[in-house]
């Protein structure tokens, strides 16, 4: 005896939507067609109910309000109330992309799924992959050669680096301008592991396609301190008149 029915009202005092539930639901923003209404306009209509009564009083209330999907009413539900989804109304794009994804499977190469009719290629196997539940990746790392990522405990081989890298396609890599103004149509980023470049062929020996991260979060956060400091010697005078003048 724990469920409830309940209303969600205008300002005029008048039902937009009907809803059941138990607990916090009543407040709860997840799985609603329309926005909740400020506390005061919410009310619980019966409560100490059973599941089979809550879902019983539901449905009669939107068949006296009526829907405004069908046009029978001035309620926002999408469905007649009670147990499961009678009565929804699907509209003609969610009809075209369930008939598209009808036939398509889920695939996955032990990193990631994708949903195709057939198997995307080599090393992809049938199933959805959770990545929540799986532990897998404990230990595993993002190794990129500039063309390609892997994932590995240890470096794959000569050429890869730690890390996501900077991948390229056929049509270039960057921005159409760079911060000095001239076009990156047509530049690669090329890193040797200590710094990176960006240039057409590469640069020269131990050279591998791909940016890497230069500075670890705690090498970043030691130089936005140091920066901070330098700013505030400098403009040490005018912070301390403007707090005084804020006091």
């Amino acid at each position: 005896m724990e469920y409830y029915t309940y209303a969600f009202l205008r300002e005029d005092e008048t039902p937009y939507y009907i809803g059941k539930g138990k607990g916090y639901r009543i407040h709860d923003k997840k799985g609603r067609p329309c926005n909740l209404p400020p506390k005061e306009r919410i009310i619980k209509l019966k409560q100490n109910l059973t599941e089979k009564e809550a879902f019983r009083h539901e449905k009669y209330m939107i068949a006296v309000f009526g829907r405004k999907d069908l046009g029978t009413g001035i309620l926002h539900n999408k469905t007649d109330g009670g147990e499961g989804t009678s009565g929804l109304v699907h509209k003609e794009q969610s009809k075209i992309k369930m008939a598209t994804c009808r036939d398509k499977k889920y695939w996955n190469n032990g990193i990631k799924n994708v949903r195709a009719k057939e198997c995307p290629g080599e090393g992809w196997i049938l199933g959805k992959l959770n990545n929540k539940q799986n532990s897998f990746r404990k230990g595993l790392y993002w190794w990129n050669n500039g063309e390609e990522l892997k994932v590995s405990k240890e470096c794959p081989g000569e050429g890869w680096v730690r890390g996501f890298g900077k991948l390229i396609n056929k049509k270039g890599c960057g921005r159409k301008h760079n911060e000095d103004g001239f076009t990156t149509k047509g530049l690669y980023w090329w890193n040797d592991g200590h710094s990176n470049k960006m240039h057409k062929e590469c640069p020269g020996e131990g050279w591998v396609r791909g940016k890497i991260p230069l500075m670890s979060e705690e090498e970043r956060k030691k130089r936005h301190n140091e920066k901070c400091r330098e700013y505030y010697y400098k403009n040490r005078e005018k912070i301390l008149q403007q707090k005084r003048t804020t006091l």
